[in-house]
């Protein structure tokens, strides 16, 4: 099936998503896709298509529907506050429960950048979340908005296992980072999954920013996000 534009509506306001499903009948295990700084772009598109190629359903939320004004996506980004980026995510998940080809016991969400944080925080307030995988997240230390708590203080309610991939030249999440996220998954009990890829930095799945992209962490990534996702929601297609 080729991939499709749709809306869901949340708080009053239309949630654009983007959605590919494999083809056939299903029931199929699912995945939120969260984008990156950028928003719903070539690349988020592509990680959708991946997805329903290895017999995933997926579905990528336009977070910044809320924005009035567009701009760089890094002062886009600071728009953002948890609770609506919760109520957004959580509106694709329910839109997802309604498809016929959706198998409601298999979701998993994945975000790349701050869809990697917001996949962390997601596993701490969904529990019909049964995996996350995490893209070099950033900033799981900060909170968006004010008066709300951060991702990491919301670790010991993470109720499915997490697969983080990191840049070992990253800045954020950074090597010091990556260290005191697995001290406090560990410190809490919650299964987890960690990788760092020599000579790769920020953004190294992107393919669409060579001077970031880096081909040997996503060939080495990838399968290990789909034996993850395969261990967690099992193997695509039925059951």
């Amino acid at each position: 099936m080729s991939g499709f534009t749709h809306s869901t509506t949340v708080d009053g306001q239309e949630l654009g998503l983007y959605a590919e499903f494999p083809d056939g009948a299903g029931p199929f295990p699912v995945v939120v896709v969260i984008q990156h700084a950028a928003g719903v772009d070539e690349f988020i598109v592509a990680m959708v298509a991946r997805l329903a190629q290895a017999g995933y359903g997926a579905v990528a939320p336009q977070l910044y529907h809320r924005l009035t004004e567009t701009g760089p996506p890094l002062e886009m980004l600071k728009q953002l506050r948890d609770d609506e980026v919760i109520a957004d995510v959580n509106a694709a998940i329910d839109w997802l429960a309604t498809r016929p080809v959706v198998d409601v016991e298999r979701m998993g969400i994945m975000g790349f950048c701050m869809g990697g944080r917001v996949s962390y925080m997601m596993a701490a307030v969904n529990p019909r979340l049964r995996a996350a995988v995490a893209y070099y997240g950033g900033n799981i230390m900060k909170s968006w908005g004010d008066g709300l708590p951060t991702p990491f203080e919301r670790t010991a309610d993470i109720g499915c296992p997490l697969l983080f991939h990191f840049g070992a030249e990253d800045a954020n999440p950074s090597p010091e980072d990556m260290q005191a996220l697995d001290r406090e998954l560990a410190r809490h009990g919650k299964p987890h999954e960690f990788h760092s890829y020599p000579g790769a930095g920020h953004a190294f799945m992107d393919f669409t920013s060579p001077a970031r992209y880096r081909e040997l962490a996503d060939r080495l990534s990838w399968p290990r996000t789909l034996q993850f996702l395969a261990r967690c929601l099992g193997a695509g297609g039925r059951r």
